[in-house]
């Protein structure tokens, strides 16, 4: 069996200024979960990533992540939030 991926087409949605600001927020969360998950794992910080020793470089504050991995987490966010918009859904502050 090949598996062909059929994600939602997202391609026509934009977030504005204020969603944006939203995505780092979320990212920042996102990586604030995934980090809490691995140290209750007993993970730890390591310079390169050892699974055999529970290491991993990106366990450090959001602000301390290279760049490429704070991409990831707002990518995956901002997937998300087009996503909920392409399926009707509204975001908005209360």
């Amino acid at each position: 069996m090949t598996y062909i991926p059929e994600p939602v087409d997202t391609s026509n949605i934009y977030l504005d200024k204020d969603l944006e600001d939203l995505v780092e927020y979320l990212a920042k969360n996102t990586h604030e979960n995934w980090a809490a998950a691995r140290k209750k794992e007993g993970w730890r910080y390591g310079p390169e990533r050892k699974d055999v020793y529970k290491e991993h470089p990106c366990l450090v504050p959001y602000e301390d992540l290279p760049e490429s991995e704070k991409e990831h987490d707002r990518k995956v966010v901002r997937e998300l939030l087009k996503t909920l918009y392409s399926l009707g859904f509204e975001i908005r502050r209360m």
